[in-house]
């Protein structure tokens, strides 16, 4: 919490072109009205927020899916790819989902409070994407380059895994979840799933305080791809605000946020800046954000490295 305060003033002169007073560069989509959840909705998101939680322990306790509560919470699940040393690569893994007959892709995060202090940096670098990983994707898409590296470092491998795995089991479904960094990484991954998969295969995607992860073009492009797609943030988590509006960066559809009273509703339009139910008005800046928040709970469950028992 300490390291949390002392980016303030590092902070401070790029609050002024994140959310309070900065208008994103391209038209989001039309708003229409916040919707509440039920709980037996928010319930049903338990087992992927699970796999999130997953994410964060040891590939050697996830190999055998013996890592505690969140393996222990869905049984029968298959790993087939694990990988990643918690430092110059976050953990990931891939594997089968037998009772869903779905591929899974997961990703871990990374410390809070230091992913916070890098997202308000006013010198993040957009870029292009790929196009041998991203087919078709046009050259005005761009997104945050610490993102796009993070994630070819296991693009390649994790696309061949998953090719292999829905083959083998006859599947046509594959889901994609992280929190926090791991958030973006599978972000990125459910768009590049839609562009190198047949269009039989159901691309399904959910993050956890996830920060915006490209321009207003990438959002547009992302949600014309990814249909199935939810962000769930956390009551005051100031990471989903992150990178500014203001610094070209634009979240797509998709928001669910979760209230401090631990009711949820959806949010519409792709960065929604109105209702005050959702994040960009619960937290408008990060001085008003509690990083604690960004942990969750997610339907009760809380998720990063000391969750991961």
């Amino acid at each position: 919490m300490l390291r949390f305060l002392s980016i303030a003033s590092a902070a401070w002169a790029s609050l002024f072109v994140l959310d309070v007073a900065a208008l994103p560069t391209h038209p989001v989509r039309a708003a229409a009205a916040v919707t509440a959840l039920s709980n037996t909705e928010l319930a049903s998101y338990a087992p992927f927020t699970q796999f999130a939680r997953a994410a964060y322990c040891s590939p050697s306790v996830v190999k055998t899916w013996s890592c505690g509560d969140a393996c222990n919470a869905i049984p029968g699940f298959q790993p087939a790819l694990t990988g990643g040393d918690n430092a110059a690569l976050q953990y990931y893994f891939v594997g089968y989902w037998p009772s869903q007959k779905a591929v899974v892709v997961a990703h871990e995060g990374t410390d809070p409070t230091q992913f916070l202090a890098d997202l308000t940096d006013i010198n993040i670098v957009q870029t292009a994407l790929d196009t041998t990983l991203f087919p078709g994707v046009p050259s005005n898409v761009l997104a945050h380059s610490g993102f796009v590296q993070e994630h070819a470092k296991t693009a390649a491998s994790i696309l061949a895994t998953t090719k292999s795995l829905l083959a083998a089991n006859g599947a046509s479904t594959v889901i994609t979840v992280g929190h926090s960094l791991g958030g973006a990484v599978a972000e990125l991954d459910a768009l590049m799933f839609t562009l190198n998969l047949p269009s039989t295969v159901h691309i399904k995607s959910q993050t956890y305080g996830t920060p915006r992860v490209g321009n207003p073009a990438y959002a547009t492009f992302f949600d014309s791809k990814v249909s199935d797609f939810k962000r769930i943030n956390h009551a005051s988590d100031p990471v989903p605000i992150v990178p500014g509006r203001g610094l070209g960066f634009q979240h797509p559809h998709g928001e669910i946020h979760i209230q401090a009273d631990n009711s949820a509703v959806s949010c519409p339009g792709d960065d929604d800046a109105t209702d005050s139910q959702c994040t960009i008005a619960t937290v408008p800046n990060i001085f008003v954000g509690n990083i604690l928040d960004h942990l969750g709970p997610y339907e009760g469950i809380f998720v990063g490295t000391l969750a991961c028992t």
